[in-house]
């Protein structure tokens, strides 16, 4: 077997599998099965725009990583703190389907604000344990495979779910769906806890203070600022594109159950197979030139969505119909993943081994910032531009991080993968 081929087979990937899978689901079960249950019950595009918010979380999971990287639960620093969310996680996803859309709306507000708080959390552990398992020639592989079982674990609340939806009443739907933490338990009861050089900040102080002196000294002030604008901007495009992505379907007149067996599984193999082939990539090209590669395929992966909004909603859905849904959703699949393998490569890399939680918390939650608050403004946006002027707009957005590639991963300078 060759070596880059056998780089995939070994211990530290299989966690990294697992760490993908348990980080996805929750969130995609919030961005697709969720308003795909809201608008199903009838409820309108602003109101599940504005449900968006609820991921305040993941922007804001910087403020307590420090507690995460200081306080040790009796597992463990990392295991510890991944089985307690995992758990909080599988009883909220569980009891969210035993509310009415209709009538309990605020409960189900606070509900889905409770998975997107213990989902942030539990990403800061994930975060943390992955980074401190893998070596610096690691990284790329090792957040590619990570990145592709994210989107897998995708397919549980955006098609294995939806499909059931069409079957069962949504409270056995939210309790199936809830059952597949359980592999993430799994995970934080078998693994061994990491040693990292230094040892845990003594002090809550020092899980402050220093992740944050340490990024600004190590870059220099100047060029940390660039690195959290491109941080911010990468996938801005991208992130608004999707935000709303299943009721768009529907709006275009696809049913649930055509949504979970043709459009979810046509981004699968393109996602994982990219994502795979991306990673492998990475360690011949660098993750400098990656992210030029693959963020030009996210960006014009874009326009399929725009050209399927053109066509306009169909009347009839036939297998033409299916197969330009197949197409628009396995390219996007593609280009996202590629593009997001080597952002998160990139992320990683920006991290000192000391300071893991906090400055990962630090770089997701502002990769975040768009999904959370910039993303509740996309039904208000489609009520006034449409579908397709909406994702000329997306298409755009995603410019400005390309353009600071030039100064934070420029093409010519290859660091070390």
């Amino acid at each position: 077997m060759p070596p880059w081929l056998a780089a995939l087979f070994t211990r530290r990937m299989l966690i990294c599998v697992f760490t993908g899978f348990s980080s996805g689901l929750p969130l995609y079960l919030l961005l697709n099965l969720v308003p795909a249950w809201l608008r199903s019950e009838g409820v309108d595009l602003k109101m599940i725009g504005l449900f968006a918010l609820i991921q305040f979380p993941y922007t804001w999971k910087f403020l307590w990583s420090p507690l995460l990287d200081r306080y040790a639960p009796p597992l463990g620093r990392r295991r510890g703190w991944m089985l307690i969310t995992q758990v909080g996680l599988l009883a909220v996803i569980a009891s969210l389907g035993q509310f009415s859309p209709d009538r309990e709306i605020v409960s189900i507000l606070w509900l889905t604000a409770g998975v997107a708080l213990l989902s942030a959390t539990q990403d800061i552990a994930l975060d943390a344990y992955r980074r401190e398992i893998l070596s610096e020639a690691e990284l790329g592989l090792g957040n590619s495979v990570h990145v592709n079982a994210y989107r897998i674990a995708g397919l549980v609340p955006g098609s294995l779910s939806l499909i059931l939806a069409d079957r069962l009443p949504w409270s056995e739907v939210f309790v199936i769906t809830a059952l597949f933490m359980l592999p993430g338990m799994a995970l934080a009861l078998r693994v061994r806890e990491p040693l990292v050089a230094g040892g845990a900040p003594k002090t809550l102080r020092q899980a402050v203070v220093e992740p944050f002196h340490e990024f600004i000294n190590r870059a220099g002030l100047r060029e940390a600022l660039l690195i959290l604008g491109f941080i911010f901007l990468y996938k801005l495009g991208d992130s608004m594109c999707t935000a709303l992505a299943t009721p768009f379907y529907l709006d275009m007149g696809f049913a649930k159950s055509q949504i979970g067996l043709v459009a979810k599984n046509a981004g699968l193999w393109p996602a994982v197979i990219g994502g795979l082939i991306g990673g492998l990539w990475m360690v011949k090209l660098g993750i400098n030139r990656a992210l030029w590669l693959f963020g030009v395929v996210q960006l014009v992966s874009i326009f399929g969505f725009a050209w399927l909004a053109w066509l306009g909603p169909r009347v009839e859905v036939g297998a033409a119909e299916l197969a330009q849904l197949a197409l628009v959703i396995g390219f996007e699949a593609l280009g996202v993943g590629l593009g997001t393998a080597a952002f998160v490569a990139f992320i990683a890399r920006a991290t000192h081994p000391l300071y893991t939680a906090t400055q990962l918390a630090l770089f997701t939650s502002l990769a975040a910032v768009p999904r959370t608050f910039l993303n509740a403004t996309t039904g208000f946006l489609i009520e006034q531009m449409g579908w397709f002027s909406f994702f000329l707009l997306c298409a755009a957005l995603a410019v400005p991080g390309m353009a600071l590639l030039f100064r934070v991963a420029p093409w010519n300078v290859k660091p070390p993968a």
